[in-house]
């Protein structure tokens, strides 16, 4: 029995040799495995491969260990093709294997850095990035790579991938493997991320993945995750990841016409989330300084959507509004014709797709005087839909501002369901002048409501020719949204389906 490196080559008599009587067979193979030596035997008709140390061993289907050699590993050295009948396990035993290693990689930094063997061929194989790196007209002759700039556990995903398709991703791993695919041009495994964060998407962390969506351009993603922060807006806003988005990304957030949430809720997170930003640029956090760090975002809050009561408690009290806004705002609440405020007037309806209206007569005439009484018309639908709005007629007179009320009352129980003081201007054209709700008015199939304008201004257009049934198809599902209009008794200017005012319902589906 030789003995190599002071390491038994071969074990019992009986394993020595290759075929029947012929001697024993040891020799020491540095660089194959990390030990001294192997034996090679064959007792009958079994073959015994092993490396001595932590290198590996195969006998049939057995794992051998010597007298004083450790236990040998199960994967084989020497022949180890034999044991791997398919490309796929043959490439996958390759895997952060020294076995066959050309190039080595420095992963990360620090305390946390990792040596990982890898093969330039398959590498090159699987990424246009790494082909360049090897093969192109700048190809390194290195044989170890640093990549300060890569997590270890995501670059290993990565070569797993590669190695043998398979997806090795969690929570904790996914963003920065995300990364990698794209650092190394890998969009299969690159869409796998996708598809697992979409899978993994809730309010309480849509804006981290939202963020994380902008900063990797997956627009895809991006998009998912803004209709999820619309649905669940008021969920999405109280989460922690709120707080530690990045100015732009609230920008995005706040343009959106489709955020479900009452605009003082909205307000309240922003200015969270400006005291956060306040600490993050180690700005002591004053009012002056939250307006500094909101920056664009404060023209995003539609403060004329709130109700003047909210307006007094909250945004007029919180200092982030200088005083010229503060009385603009007030005037804009109080008073008519209305001044311009700095702020959006638009509702945010809180619903997808595109806005609707129909318009109830085939001709404009004139004209129609207002003295404090009400317009009314009573409506069905056939479908749930969303009301944002009524279109009405100007003055007959030119250019001219009007003070309005308008209301949508549940008629039987004569429950006001949604309304708005407010005003509109108009160009002294037959045309019809949008006046929206603050918020959307559910109205649900085969119920009867009440349209309601209350008027102050000049004589005005009105409609004639009404119809009693008016049908909206959408031009692009061709999905009909079918209104029939009646005449509502009791306190009306005299409105009715034949004519007068209130033309147009503005409404989602």
């Amino acid at each position: 029995c030789h003995t190599l490196s002071g390491v038994p080559s071969t074990g019992q008599a009986d394993r020595l040799g290759i075929g029947s009587g012929i001697p024993g067979l040891g020799f020491g193979t540095p660089g194959l495995g990390v030990g001294s030596g192997f034996g090679i035997g064959s007792p009958g008709s079994e073959i015994g491969i092993w490396v001595s140390g932590t290198g590996a061993a195969a006998g049939g289907e057995r794992a051998a260990e010597e007298p004083g050699a450790g236990a040998l590993l199960r994967e084989p050295v020497y022949n180890w093709q034999a044991t791997k009948p398919t490309v796929k396990e043959r490439f996958a035993f390759l895997f952060n294997n020294e076995v066959l290693c050309d190039v080595h990689f420095l992963v990360g930094k620090g305390l946390g850095a990792q040596r990982i063997p890898a093969h330039r061929f398959v590498l090159a194989v699987g990424s246009a990035v790494f082909d360049a790196m090897f093969n192109g007209g700048m190809a390194t002759t290195s044989t170890e790579i640093e990549l300060p700039d890569v997590e270890p556990a995501a670059f290993l995903a990565l070569l797993k991938f590669l190695y043998s398709d398979e997806v090795q991703i969690g929570p904790e791993t996914v963003m920065t493997t995300l990364y990698t695919a794209k650092k190394y041009a890998v969009p299969a495994l690159e869409a796998h991320c996708v598809e697992f964060l979409k899978k993994n998407l809730r309010a309480d962390n849509a804006f981290m993945l939202l963020t994380q969506a902008r900063l990797f351009d997956e627009p895809q993603l991006a998009s998912l995750c803004l209709e999820n922060i619309d649905k669940n807006t008021a969920d999405a806003i109280t989460a922690e990841g709120f707080t530690d988005i990045d100015l732009d990304t609230l920008v995005a957030v706040l343009e959106r016409d489709t955020l479900g949430i009452r605009e003082v809720r909205l307000f309240n997170a922003v200015v969270r989330w400006s005291e956060a930003e306040c600490q993050r640029q180690q700005l002591q956090v004053t009012p002056e300084n939250k307006r500094k760090v909101l920056g664009k975002a404060l023209a995003l809050i539609r403060f004329p959507l709130m109700t003047i009561e909210e307006f007094a408690a909250g945004p007029a009290q919180s200092g982030i509004l200088v005083d010229r806004e503060v009385v603009s705002l007030f005037l804009h609440f109080t008073v008519n014709p209305k001044p311009r405020v700095d702020f959006i007037d638009r509702p945010r309806c809180c619903l997808r797709g595109k806005e609707c209206s129909v318009n109830r007569f085939q001709q404009v005439e004139s004209r129609w005087g207002y003295s404090g009484t009400s317009d009314r018309i009573r409506f069905s639908v056939n479908k749930r839909i969303f009301v944002v709005g009524f279109g009405l007629y100007g003055s007959i007179h030119g250019p001219t501002d009007y003070q309005v009320n308008i209301q949508i009352i549940h008629t039987d129980s004569n429950t006001v369901l949604g309304q708005n003081d407010t005003g509109f201007s108009c160009d002294g054209s037959a045309s019809t002048f949008r006046v929206m709700f603050k918020e959307p008015v559910e109205v649900l199939p085969n119920v009867n409501y009440t349209a309601c304008a209350t008027l102050k201004g000049p004589d005005s257009h009105y409609g004639t020719k009404g119809l009693r049934k008016v049908t909206h198809e959408s031009p692009t599902t061709g999905a009909k949204t079918c209104f029939t209009f009646c005449y509502a008794a009791g306190n009306n200017n005299g409105t009715s389906v034949e004519d007068g005012q209130i033309p147009e319902v503005i409404f989602y589906t």
